[in-house]
This record gives structure tokens, sequence and C-alpha cells, in this order.
């Protein structure tokens, strides 16, 4: 935009509405500025104002020397006392985040890949701070080295310190009462709202954080939402969701997670420091009151409960109910694959992905029975007939990686990991996959991304993502096809009459109206 020195007129008009500035010289504007619509303003330094914008009751807007507005900051995840894993930059997805993370001790693709992202930001960088066109400001009170994009709406905010806002055309930003964001970036979509104070944090696509949230070097993906709570060190999405006042999400990885009240993890062992981290795999969730010491491991689609400090791996026992009892942790092996709240989470995902089609840049997979899922309950199949072969099939309980194992939820375990091949149709790559927050990828082809990345192949943020973006385009042709309809079919049937009963099951506790399983029941298909 070309900008030109004010009139003396409109110099005049301005003192006359109780404007002032050291420099008018130094102010700079649209062809088409109306020096009548603003009133009460200090300018000091050099500005330049465009059109389209709206303000009203705003403290301060100013520039200070050495500003990021958000970018190229780096922050520690998973592991609080670690040195930093993931650079924070305007366009980063999930993808990119995993990846960044499981590098993050290779020192050579872990500098190439900040090397790539300091070149995105510096040839993104505004030189001072930036509101876009039609953008609407009230009632806040500092806004400190932003660069706030397009059509964002900030209302009643009190701090924004180094900050990035970028919205689409069909997605905007809103920032509400009482906000404080420092170092934040935040993606199309997003609403951060009600007294949430956020530092080193990203939020991403349809992302919401509110009531009061407080996070820290945290990163929310692709729909997350966040209220009440806190976070340090966490990495969530897609599909992440705290409502409640007492849950706190430290030094874990997440996605497609439901945290109960009063959830806890733990990463201090009061001994070398806030240090320990650990997973809940894809669709784990924990129930209200649900405390877990990390180092653990949750496998995927399995509901956590209780106290659990055992330090349990049960990445290979998916669909698993995994509970602390004292000082003992039992599974129970392949429970939740025959539960309405599994069906009802994997039905819902689809649905609740408010992203516009142009806007989702973070990709995600919504198969639940995926080849990276099959992988893992094949491998629980093969853990559970090792461990009666090798502790005796007569045995009372079964000893695992830090938990037990009933005898009799062990046999009900494989007859639940079968019924899921069969569902599968035993098909499926012989591949090995991997998971990258949300992303179902061949492990082989990411091995090939970081062989690019080391030879210059892959040189630019740009060719990264084009790179993420075949491997989901290429996911059904990789997760491989069954041509055993016939099983599967009847395997599948069997499962929702399975998902029915335990929807019945609940209907007897007497707190579901007739009219509820009804409908519940004839929309399982």
């Amino acid at each position: 935009m070309e900008y030109r020195q004010l009139s003396e007129m409109e110099i005049e008009q301005l003192e006359k509405r109780g404007c002032i500035s050291e420099s008018w010289e130094q102010v700079l504007v649209a062809p088409e500025f109306n020096a009548g619509s603003i009133r009460n303003v200090c300018f000091e330094g050099e500005v330049r104002i465009g059109s389209g914008v709206k303000m009203s009751n705003v403290g301060i807007i100013r520039t200070t020397d050495g500003a990021t507005y958000g970018d190229d900051v780096l922050v520690s995840v998973k592991n609080e006392g670690g040195d930093g894993n993931v650079v924070l930059y305007s366009g980063l997805t999930s993808q990119m985040a995993s990846l960044m993370i499981q590098n993050s001790e290779d020192k050579e693709i872990f500098g190439k890949l900040r090397e790539m992202i300091t070149a995105y930001v510096e040839a993104k960088r505004p030189l001072s701070t930036t509101i876009g066109n039609n953008v609407t400001i009230s009632d806040c009170r500092e806004l400190t080295n932003v660069m706030i994009g397009d059509e964002c709406e900030l209302c009643g905010c009190s701090r924004l310190i180094d900050c990035t806002l970028t919205p689409a055309p069909d997605a905007t930003i809103f920032i509400g009462d009482d906000v404080i964001c420092e170092n934040v970036i935040a993606q199309p979509g997003a609403t951060i709202v009600d007294g949430a104070r956020l530092y080193d944090t990203f939020v991403g696509e349809a992302c919401h954080v509110g009531r009061g949230f407080t996070s820290e070097n945290s990163l929310f993906f692709a729909n997350s939402h966040m209220d009440n709570g806190e976070s340090c060190a966490a990495l969530c999405g897609p599909f992440a969701v705290s409502h409640h006042k007492a849950s706190l999400l430290i030094g874990g990885e997440l996605s497609f997670y439901n945290a109960g009240s009063s959830t806890n993890f733990s990463n201090h062992a009061y001994k070398m420091g806030p240090i320990h981290y650990g997973t809940m795999e894809r669709g784990a969730k924990t129930a209200s009151g649900a405390h877990i010491l990390w180092p653990a491991q949750i496998g995927a689609f399995s509901m956590a409960m209780g106290k659990i400090q055992t330090h349990p791996d049960t990445s290979l026992l998916p669909f698993s109910y995994v509970i602390g009892e004292g000082r003992k942790t039992n599974v129970v092996p392949g429970r939740n694959l025959c539960t309405v709240g599994t069906y009802r989470d994997v039905m819902k995902w689809p649905k609740r992905d408010k992203r516009p089609q142009s806007s989702r840049k973070s990709l995600v997979s919504f198969d639940w029975l995926s080849p990276y899922v099959i992988e893992r309950v094949k491998a629980g199949l093969r853990c559970l007939e090792e461990m009666q072969e090798e502790q005796g099939y007569d045995a009372a309980e079964y000893e695992g990686k830090g938990f037990t194992i009933t005898a009799s939820a062990l046999r009900h375990g494989i007859e639940y990991y079968n019924l899921a091949l069969r569902m599968y149709g035993n098909a499926g790559s012989a591949a090995s996959w991997t998971d990258l927050l949300g992303l179902l990828a061949p492990t082989d082809a990411v091995d090939q991304i970081k062989e690019d990345i080391l030879s210059g192949d892959i040189a630019t943020i740009e060719m990264l993502e084009g790179r993420f973006q075949d491997i989901f385009d290429s996911y059904q042709q990789w997760k491989g096809y069954s041509d055993n309809e016939g099983e599967m079919s009847e395997a599948y049937n069997e499962w929702l009459n399975a998902i029915r009963k335990d929807a019945e099951r609940e209907y007897d506790l007497g707190d579901v109206s007739e009219e509820q399983i009804t409908e519940f029941l004839e929309s399982v298909k």
C-alpha cells in the first residue's frame, strides 16, 4: 500500500480531536485517510495508518527492539526441563511439530529444520507491529510487537506481546476479555477468550482456549478445546479436549484425547527435575480423578483410571482399560474395543472438524482401525499369547511392563484382538507405521523424508509440507485392501452387536431414557 504524509489541515483536525505527536512527519496514512475518525491518540515514532480497521479505547500499540512476533521461538514440550524441541512459527503443523520432536536429539536434522523455519519466518516477518484490513480492536490495554491478520477481532484483551494472528478468509481469529498472550501464535479459526493466560504457546486451526485456562510451553492443534485447567510442556492435538478446573496436562503427548475431571499428570520424581514425559496414543482418554506418573505409554483408544504409578508401557495393547489400584496397575486388554464410548468417539471426530477445507494445514487421518492401530493389535495378540506360553496357561495373573493382567482378562483380550483383526480383514501393508500427531505414515516414508532433508533434496518448509501432503494423499493406497469382505462384514456386525449390548447395560442403570436408548440403537450401523 502507498502512504502519504498528513496535510496541515489534517494535522490541525487531529490536534483539535485530542491527538498529539512529537513528529507529525513520521505519521504516514493511506490516500483515503479520514482524520475525523480518530481522537485522543498519542503517536510516537514511525506510524503507518491504512484503511479498514476499527479501533476504540486501546491503551497502547507499539513495537520494541528485538520484536519476534512469537515467530522463531524455541519451546520445550513433553520434556519440560529439556533444551527445546519445537520452533514456533505461523505455519506450524502437527506433523511438523511431531517431526521436530522425534528428531530433536539429532543435531544435524534438527539444525536443518530450524534453518528452514528461520528462512520461512524471515521472509514473512513484518518490520513493525502490523494490523490488517477490516480488523476490529476495542477495549484492549496493550498490543506490543503483534502481527494481526485481516478480519481478526480483539475485544477486551489485556495484553498481547510478541504474538502473530494469521486468519484465513473463511476462518477468522477472536481474542476476548481479559486475555493475556505472550509469545503466542494463533491460526485460522482460533478463539482465545475469558481470561485465558498463554505463554510460549501455539493455538492451531479451529482451537479454543478459554475460561481462565493457563498454558505454558504448550502446543494445541486442529480442533483442540481447552477450558478451566492448565497445561505445561503439553503436546496436544488433534481433537485434544480438557474442560475441568482441576485438570493438569503436563509433559505429555495427547491426540484425539479427552481429559476426565481432575486428571493430573506428574512429570517430577523429585530427583532430577521435571524431565519425565509420556504418551497417550491416539484416542486414549482419562477417567475422572486419573493420575499418571510419567514416564508411561498408554496404548491407542485406551481408558486410564485411578492413580497409575508403575510407569506402564501398554503401547502394544490398544483398546485397553488401564487401572491404577494401589501400587499395582491392572490392564484389561482390548476391552475398550466394544464400548459405546469408543464407538461414539470414532464416529464424532470427522463430524466435529470445524476447519474450513481451505484452511486445513495440519493433516488428520480419521481412520480408527488403521494399519497403525492394527499393527499394534497384532503385536498385542502376540504379547498375550507369549505371556501364556512363558508364564503358564494356568497362571492366575500375568506380568507385563509395569502392569498385571488377570487370566480371564487375558483370554478375553485375545478374543477382542482377533475380532479387530477380522474386522480389518487381516489385511494391511507389511510396512511399519507411525503417527505424526494425526498424520498416519509408513515409517519408511518418514525415514525417506529425513534422508532428503540431510541431502538437501528437501530445503524449504513448503517442500517438506508438500511431502507430508503426498503421504496423506497416498494413505488409502498404502494401507492395503482385503478380499475377505464376508469375514469383515460378519465381524463388523459382531462388533455392532457388542456396542448395542454395552449401551443396553448403561440403560439398565436407569439414567438413560427409553427414547435415548432407542435413538442410539437405531443409529448403530
